[in-house]
């Protein structure tokens, strides 16, 4: 087959998959449909969509069936574990755009934190691929396309394909997100807790370096990375983190966790004033 024939066929190909995407962008069957259509651009096991803003807690856009959606999707949205994982991290602080994989912007210590050993180990991916679309001032979309053991790592070619149809996908998704937007964003909860629990944990016992550190130390952050992002020595990371575990009275990164997630558990459930 020429090379001529090739790039005939991939571009016939195209043009029919964006007509397909065109006819469903004002219906909820559209994020469905495009997931389908990277298929055949991507090689996955598994595909997630959803919606992030600012630290309210993530909308899922794409599996909208609860039937569909495992126990660690929901134990990652309803226990508050997204909260430690390095996409919402990086989204948070706008330092992850276009199409990208998460062994670019996860930490050094990622699979020895508490998020990959107590949930994100459990979506049996090893490889994750991630197209980041700024919907709105305030609103970010991700659709994560993980790969499981069998097909491994993102090839070159894979890679280049998704980047290459990526500002087509970004410009449908936005124009999807102005007709579609009311239907999810009912769901949406109040961030308060969210945002009081990384503002309040270990206030009163921790020095705001502590507790600075201490976020860093549970998203998966060395104390070489630490000492870095800080601008600090590692020796001055080490007696930090010594202090840390004093104050709180824990000997582990484990233990430190199990209180965070205690400490947003304890203001999901408290009344909030008016």
């Amino acid at each position: 087959m020429s090379d001529t024939y090739q790039t005939i066929n991939l571009q016939d190909s195209w043009q029919k998959n964006l007509a397909v995407l065109i006819d469903h962008i004002r219906l909820r069957s559209f994020p469905r449909v495009l997931v389908e259509v990277l298929a055949s651009y991507c090689h996955f096991d598994t595909s997630l969509i959803v919606t992030y803003k600012k630290s309210f807690k993530p909308i899922v856009i794409h599996p909208i069936d609860p039937s569909e959606q495992s126990s660690t999707l929901r134990s990652f949205l309803n226990n508050g574990y997204y909260l430690l994982d390095p996409l919402f991290d990086a989204i948070q602080n706008e330092t992850v755009s276009g199409v990208t994989r998460l062994a670019e912007y996860a930490p050094d210590s990622f699979e020895e934190t508490d998020f990959y050993q107590e949930c994100y180990q459990y979506f049996g991916i090893v490889d994750e691929i991630v197209m980041i679309i700024k919907l709105d001032s305030e609103v970010t979309c991700a659709i994560s396309l993980g790969r499981c053991k069998g097909l491994g790592t993102i090839t070159r070619s894979e890679l280049r394909a998704l980047q290459e149809i990526y500002p087509v996908i970004s410009a449908l998704f936005r124009q999807f997100w102005l007709a579609q937007a009311g239907e999810y964003v009912q769901y949406e909860e109040s961030d308060d807790s969210v945002k009081q629990a990384l503002k309040s944990f270990g206030s009163g016992v921790l020095t705001q370096r502590e507790r600075e550190i201490t976020h860093l130390i549970l998203k998966g952050n060395s104390s070489k990375a630490i000492a870095d992002k800080l601008n600090i020595s590692v020796g001055t990371v080490k007696v930090h983190r010594k202090n840390i575990h004093a104050k709180l009275d824990t000997s582990t990164q484990s233990e430190i966790f199990t209180l965070f997630l205690g400490h947003l558990k304890a203001l999901s459930v408290e009344p909030h004033l008016t």
